[in-house]
């Protein structure tokens, strides 16, 4: 054995040996490449940034003082605009955004002292373009939504955190007048509160499809005949992304060409959205090209939060008890340009938000009471940030 090997195999070695006291078992990881471990000591919460860039960084936060630190590149190859942390384990899923060929979620430890990432496994995603990911806690399962391929995807996570097989995938068809919605392009999935649906938020399609889920066998399910129809959004809106409130009877629906939100109510029952509220997210003053990026709801169910990147503003709306409907708090430049996604802190008193033209994370205070935003002034500097993810 040469020096350099042995010295490789060393280093390979203290790598796994760090990965089995964060919790990870080994014995999947040892096929996998690590990716070489970037500087710096453990101080505060890792942050993994998603970029167009074909690579994914780190960042590391400091909830004491809201400040950032960047840790570099911990993973390359895939174009992982997307990235979403597992609720106990240290490992991160990540997108392949690839509209040239099939997609795929990669499975990463994380090792918490570094930030450096060693892959764990991938699983090919059933379309092209994989954009987005959610998980369906209590039956661990993932849900991707394939933009090009227009499909959306279920696949179970196992006890370790790695990947298993990919369950399901549903294929839609659709159009719209916009000259973005040749086809069908789903945009964001999420589970409803009872465990029983699945809503596909369809940019492409103008359309929220609604499919029956099973958390037992982790499928995804479209049976015309007993499945609810899909809701049906405004020619041309383009739905991107939409999140429930906290009683699990109102959800919000962005969308992304005409950035608006819409204020829905969610019959469990039935499987059913009925629209009761929409409002532009941009002023009334703003003329240039509309486009919604992101929205969340605070932990306590008393705000939702929306990133304009057509005005570059970061939206407050207060919610309103009872009826759910949303009413303007704020409107607050998002510290760079075109806000892509944000994410806020455990804590509910920070909120990074990544500004990808101007290449820019950005920390902002939230107040708890009021939900308004303060850009602190801090920020690091990441190219093309597109999703942003913390890691405890």
């Amino acid at each position: 054995m040469t020096l350099i090997s042995r010295r490789q195999t060393l280093k390979r070695c203290g790598a796994l040996a760090a990965l089995a006291v964060s919790g990870i078992p080994v014995a999947p990881l040892l096929a996998a490449s690590p990716a070489p471990a970037p500087p710096g000591a453990a101080q505060g919460e890792l942050v993994y940034v998603g970029m167009q860039e074909r690579q994914i960084r780190a960042l590391r936060f400091d909830a004491a003082t809201g400040t950032l630190g960047a840790l570099g590149t911990v993973a390359e190859g895939l174009r992982s605009t997307w990235t979403l942390a597992h609720p106990k384990l240290p490992v991160l899923y990540a997108v392949d955004d690839d509209n040239t060929r099939e997609g795929s979620v990669t499975a990463f430890a994380v090792h918490r002292q570094t930030g450096a990432l060693t892959r764990i496994n991938e699983v090919a995603s059933g379309g092209s373009g994989t954009t987005y990911l959610s998980l369906d806690v209590p039956s661990m399962t993932l849900l991707a939504a394939n933009f090009g391929g227009g499909s959306s995807s279920s696949i179970a996570v196992q006890p370790d955190g790695s990947l298993g097989a990919r369950v399901s995938t549903i294929k839609e068809t659709g159009s719209g007048p916009h000259r973005r919605q040749t086809s069908a392009h789903a945009h964001g999935i999420v589970i409803d509160p009872s465990g029983r649906y699945a809503l596909v938020s369809d940019l492409g399609a103008d359309r929220v499809f609604v499919y029956g889920f099973d958390r037992a066998t982790h499928e995804l399910s479209r049976d015309d005949a007993a499945n609810p129809a899909p809701f049906v959004a405004t020619p041309g809106s383009g739905p991107r992304h939409m999140a429930f409130g906290a009683d699990g009877r109102i959800a919000y629906l962005l969308s992304e060409l005409t950035a608006e939100i819409v204020t829905l109510r969610w019959d469990a029952a039935r499987g059913t959205l009925t629209a009761v509220q929409t409002q532009a997210v941009s002023s009334t003053a703003f003329e240039g090209v509309r486009s919604g990026a992101e929205l969340a709801v605070s932990r306590d169910g008393r705000h939702v939060y929306v990133a304009d990147r057509g005005e570059n503003t970061m939206v407050v709306y207060r919610v309103a008890a009872g009826s759910g409907e949303l009413s303007l708090v704020q409107r607050v430049p998002s510290g760079g340009e075109r806000p892509w996604h944000f994410a806020i802190h455990d804590s509910g008193k920070w909120m990074l938000v990544a500004n990808q033209r101007s290449g820019r994370v950005s920390v902002f205070a939230v107040d708890p009471a009021s939900g308004k935003l303060t850009d602190t002034g801090h920020a690091a500097e990441v190219p093309s940030p597109v999703s942003l993810t913390f890691v405890k």
